[in-house]
Formats: C-alpha cells, structure tokens, sequence
C-alpha cells in the first residue's frame, strides 16, 4: 500500500497544500508509505497538446502515479470547481496509471458555498478512470494557522484518511 498525495495549488500561500503536508505527516507518522507530489514543483505541458504525450515529465509522474495505490488530492476549489492544474493531472495521468485506484480529496476554498464542488472531478475519476471514491471528504472554507487543523478540522481528516485506507485493505 502507498498512498500519493497530488497538491495541486499552485499558489505560494495555499492552504491545500498545507493540508497536504498535514496529511503526509499523519501517514507517515502511522507508518503508512506516502509521497508528496507537489506540482508547483514540476511543470506539466496541457493535456492534448503536442508537447502532452512526449513531455519527460508525464512520463515520470505516469510511472509514479501507477505505483501508488492510494490518492489523495489536495486541490483549491475555484468557481464551484477544482482547480485546472489537477484536472490537467489526471487526464495526462490516464487510466494505466490512475485506473482502479481509491482516491479522496482535501479541498481548500474561500467559501462554504462550494461544498460540492468536487463532485465533477470525483466523477470522471470514478466514471473515465473506474477509481474507488472515498465519500468522506474533507472541505475547509477558512484559513487555520500554520501547520496544524484546529480540533474538528483535524478529527475529520482522520476519518477521512482512515477510511481511505480502509478501503484499500478490503479491496486487496
């Protein structure tokens, strides 16, 4: 089992990937094997252009994400969606790699009105791709300091991570 956590922000101040961070720490503090994609960290061409299926990049990061088991994606929620930098992902990723896998989401965004939001996303991944959706997810609509969820914020992302791994070992 290993679980890929794909942070998809590509902002400099992002709560997302916060969350990400917060997550991997939790993982691997319970001895479950995770990896931090970062994608502010390696540029990805658009998915369908020329450049899209030959980029060294993609190829490296399909290899990754078809040796993970798990995901988890850390993604801001921008009008009532995720963002473009993670749809991108996943449709460079493609079923070989993403195919069949248990995914769940930590979604940042500036309000509570979005709630939703990741449900187009959810469903291409579960309808194009046949992955396991968690339906747990965890949504924070405002900031929280540094490094740490406040108490109910932290509850529910474990839950959230408990069930993502739950559902790995009962599908093995």
């Amino acid at each position: 089992m290993s679980v890929l956590i794909v942070a998809s922000s590509l902002s400099g101040k992002s709560r997302s990937q916060r969350l990400a961070r917060i997550a991997l720490r939790k993982l691997t503090d319970a001895g479950t094997p995770a990896t931090l994609l970062d994608l502010r960290e390696t540029p990805l061409p658009f998915a369908g252009s020329p450049a899209g299926w030959s980029d060294p990049n993609v190829a490296r990061l399909q290899e990754q994400a078809a040796a993970a088991t798990h995901f988890l994606f850390a993604t801001p929620v921008y009008n009532y969606d995720v963002n473009s930098a993670a749809k991108n992902y996943i449709e460079l990723m493609g079923e070989d790699a993403l195919g069949n896998k248990t995914v769940g989401f930590l979604l940042s965004a500036g309000g509570g009105g979005s709630y939703m939001a990741v449900m187009p996303f959810a469903n291409s991944l579960m309808l194009d791709f046949r992955c396991w959706v968690v339906p747990r997810f965890l949504y924070v609509p405002k900031d929280f300091e540094g490094d740490t969820l406040p108490p109910e914020l932290d509850e529910r992302m474990d839950h959230l991570l408990r069930d993502l791994l739950t559902r790995g070992l009962s599908a093995a």
